[in-house]
């Protein structure tokens, strides 16, 4: 996860869409696998963002690091994700690489506005799917980022659902 003041904002981005991808078109926060060149999995974090969006994190502050989780439907591959924390000291475009069909800095008032964040439910492959999320300008915000970003949120106050 990449923050940036001024105002506040929390970069997002938008999977592109690609054949046998679980997560095509989602929306999420840029990352991804572990390389064996990668120091450790913060050094991943940084790269993976570069790659994606073209944004350097070296030298950049880490925020902190969140509870690892895994996706809860045995459909999906056994990953377990851990969320690095970043903030930049002021906005940088981001530039998306073939992966990522667009990006946007989101400011963090916006999910807390009423009606924002809640019970879902859409189709996906052919099932309908019943959860949370945030329902932003940009699209459904849902899944593991859902249950990433929804802790940290809650660290800043309660929403006014």
């Amino acid at each position: 996860m990449v923050f940036a003041p001024d105002p506040d904002s929390l970069l997002l981005i938008q999977r592109a869409e690609r054949e046998g991808d679980r997560w095509s078109g989602q929306l999420a926060f840029p990352g991804g696998r572990w390389h064996p060149e990668d120091a450790d999995l913060a050094a991943t974090a940084k790269r993976e963002t570069f790659e994606e969006v073209g944004l350097d994190l070296a030298g950049v502050p880490l925020l902190g690091v969140l509870d690892d989780l895994a996706p809860r439907t045995p459909v999906l591959p056994p990953i377990i994700v851990r969320p690095f924390v970043f903030m930049l000291p002021k906005p940088q475009p981001p530039i998306p690489n073939p992966e990522v069909a667009a990006a946007w800095w989101i400011p963090l008032e916006v999910f807390s506005r009423p009606g924002i964040y809640g019970p879902t439910e859409y189709r996906r492959y052919g099932t309908l799917v019943r959860t949370a999320g945030y329902q932003l300008e940009v699209g459904l915000l849902w899944g593991m980022s859902e249950r990433i970003l929804t802790p940290l949120l809650e660290l800043f106050g309660p929403r006014p659902n």
